[in-house]
């Protein structure tokens, strides 16, 4: 079980503008603090070969959104590293899997969680598959389980309250523009 600190408030993320060029560096508290200020992140969407998606549910230690369901993976590159070496860090430290993500599309989105802070991200998606044993690291994720898209969809329909805001419009995202390539990829 990894159950390492991974995540850490002052790591220097990366600042972008609308086009996800680099304008500068700023702590991960700063970025996420009143109405954020734009930085880079990721989404990561693994589905078993089944096709059911693995869903994650946030540590209640997170700052923003504890313990809400969201998609596989998301987080952010740091100071020098790629979206190639950041996924593949990332998803390693909360999920313990290594698998080939393939890119889909960038958004920019902003999102205020009450008083405590925003998220405002120029967010990159991706989609993988893996049907390897998880092995979740508790300071990020408090529980996991695997969902079908058709039952995902009538989640959204009846419990939305209880996902991540990006989640939401990346699912619909993928599920309206992006389907055939999310189909292709994990059957």
């Amino acid at each position: 079980m990894n159950d390492n600190l991974v995540s850490f408030s002052n790591e220097l993320l990366i600042l972008v503008d609308e086009n996800d060029r680099v304008v500068g560096y700023k702590t991960k508290n700063d970025c996420h603090n009143g109405d954020g200020i734009l930085h880079r992140a990721f989404s990561v969407f693994i589905f078993r070969k089944n096709g059911k998606l693995i869903l994650q549910q946030r540590s209640a230690v997170k700052r923003l959104w504890p313990g809400f369901w969201s998609n596989s993976c998301c987080s952010h590159p740091r100071k020098g590293e790629s979206y190639e070496v950041s996924t593949q860090r990332r998803i390693l430290e909360e999920l313990g899997l290594k698998t080939e993500l393939k890119y889909l599309y960038n958004f920019v989105y902003q999102a205020k969680f009450g008083d405590i802070g925003s998220e405002y991200e120029n967010c990159a998606v991706f989609i993988g598959s893996c049907d390897d044993d998880l092995h979740i690291n508790p300071n990020e994720i408090s529980s996991v389980k695997e969902i079908s898209p058709d039952d995902m969809d009538r989640e959204f329909e009846t419990n939305s309250e209880l996902y991540t805001p990006w989640f939401k419009l990346e699912w619909k995202a993928l599920r309206t523009q992006h389907w055939a390539e999310v189909e292709k990829f994990f059957k």
